[in-house]
């Protein structure tokens, strides 16, 4: 008798499982959920800006579905990512690229840096996505109210240095600050062009974007409203 009950409660399992779309491997468990337009990988960088913008939209308006971040996607991405996008951003508390962007699990490469500075080991994590995984998209991510650079420029302006290696990051600042004539905000997102030229001319990326295998883009993030806008 115990047999037959555990032998029923397999078959039943099983058959929920199934009829639930969470055997995963094909594309049944998009098709149940009704998130097939969610699951789609982006393929091109126009895509995938549209996709980030999409998440954006759903954070900014209240409206964030928090898709992939459920136990089917870490069971379906845990032995293989294929990201869609890097998202090159500071290390803000305010700023989380899979929070602001409405993403989940295995949905971008998330590199921080004290406002999104570079150095060779920052690089080299941002060449990582396009190189080895063809991800076609890079956003240089900068953000309002920014601690890093307003600290850059008020040492700067009182010609102080910051302890340690802050130090580092003011030397990186400083020629977005001489341009900005000391706007906080106009320097932020000075910096975050020029952060986009560097990766632009870096030379594992240029000819990824000399073919349109890879778009690289400049974005600022309202900490008011919760809005990303296109910068560069």
């Amino acid at each position: 008798m115990t047999d037959k009950i555990i032998n029923r409660r397999t078959i039943l399992t099983t058959t929920t499982l199934a009829a639930g779309g969470l055997l995963l491997g094909g594309g049944t468990a998009h098709a149940v959920t009704g998130r097939a337009g969610l699951d789609t990988r982006p393929t091109t960088s126009d895509e995938a800006w549209a996709k980030l913008r999409e998440g954006n939209r759903r954070w900014a308006a209240d409206a964030a579905i928090h898709p992939h971040q459920d136990a089917a996607r870490r069971a379906e991405v845990a032995q293989k990512q294929n990201p869609y996008a890097v998202v090159v951003s500071c290390i803000d508390s305010r700023v989380p690229p899979e929070i602001v962007f409405d993403a989940g699990i295995g949905d971008v490469f998330s590199v921080r840096s004290a406002a999104q500075t570079l150095d060779p080991l920052v690089k080299g994590a941002v060449e990582y996505g396009p190189v080895e995984l063809d991800t076609p998209l890079i956003v240089v991510l900068g953000h309002q109210r920014c601690g890093a650079v307003t600290a850059a420029a008020e040492a700067l302006h009182e010609g102080t240095k910051l302890p340690g290696d802050l130090q580092r990051i003011v030397e990186a600042l400083r020629p977005a600050y001489k341009r900005a004539h000391g706007d906080v905000d106009k320097m932020i997102r000075i910096n975050t062009a020029d952060v986009v030229a560097t990766l632009k001319a870096d030379k594992l990326l240029a000819p990824r974007i000399a073919r349109k295998r890879l778009k690289i883009v400049g974005a600022y993030y309202s900490l008011d409203t919760g809005q990303v806008t296109r910068v560069a």
